[in-house]
């Protein structure tokens, strides 16, 4: 098993018409042992700037420590809110300098810009990114996940509509991977703020 795997988890980022969503499953398990139905992976940055983490657990909470940090301290310097595609950069060059005992994590950036335009990228454990126009998966059931998302995924969803397709896509990816589900968030971010909601789903 990877280590990535051994806590188990799964967020989907998704884009919407001015909108974007990111989802995780609440799960906390030690291999197939589950120890916590209430692990969140996705964090805000900013008001419209959210970050899913998935892969070890203790490297999940540390490096959303530090990336925390880090905003702050931009803010502090800028003067100003940190815009999605420098974040991303950042967390980009935050991994890849600890490329040679890297941080055990695979981030998914999900956020609006200054004109209201989605932007979502993925990182692998040393920084090389991607950037989608319509979805980004990571997790234990990225094969699941990514099957859900094609099929369920199309352009220009309103919030609401975005909402339903991020949940019936995790929810259904989940129930089929046994280290990620008990449970799920989604966060749907706007223009005007944003949306939480806690999703049920199978406890087994």
């Amino acid at each position: 098993m990877s280590i990535l795997q051994y806590n188990g988890g799964a967020v989907i980022a998704m884009a919407g018409d001015n909108c974007v969503g990111i989802c995780s499953d609440l799960r906390l398990g030690v291999q197939a042992q589950t120890v916590a139905m209430d692990f969140e992976k996705v964090f805000p940055v900013t008001e419209k700037l959210y970050i899913g983490l998935t892969g070890l657990a203790s490297d999940v909470l540390s490096v959303n420590q530090l990336l925390n940090f880090k905003t702050k301290l931009y803010k502090l310097r800028e003067n100003r809110e940190i815009k999605p595609e420098a974040f991303s950069a950042m967390l980009s060059s935050l991994l890849y300098e600890k490329r040679f005992g890297p941080w055990f994590t695979e981030p998914v950036v999900a956020g609006l810009g200054e004109d209201g335009k989605p932007f979502l990228s993925g990182l692998d454990l040393i920084g090389a990114p991607v950037f989608a126009d319509d979805f980004v998966v990571a997790g234990t059931c990225t094969s699941n996940l990514h099957g859900m998302c094609e099929s369920l995924y199309r352009p220009n969803m309103n919030p609401e509509e975005l909402f339903e397709v991020l949940s019936q896509s995790l929810l259904a990816a989940v129930d089929r991977d046994a280290l990620s589900g008990w449970g799920a968030v989604v966060h749907i971010i706007t223009p005007e703020g944003v949306m939480t909601r806690k999703l049920r789903c199978r406890q087994d």
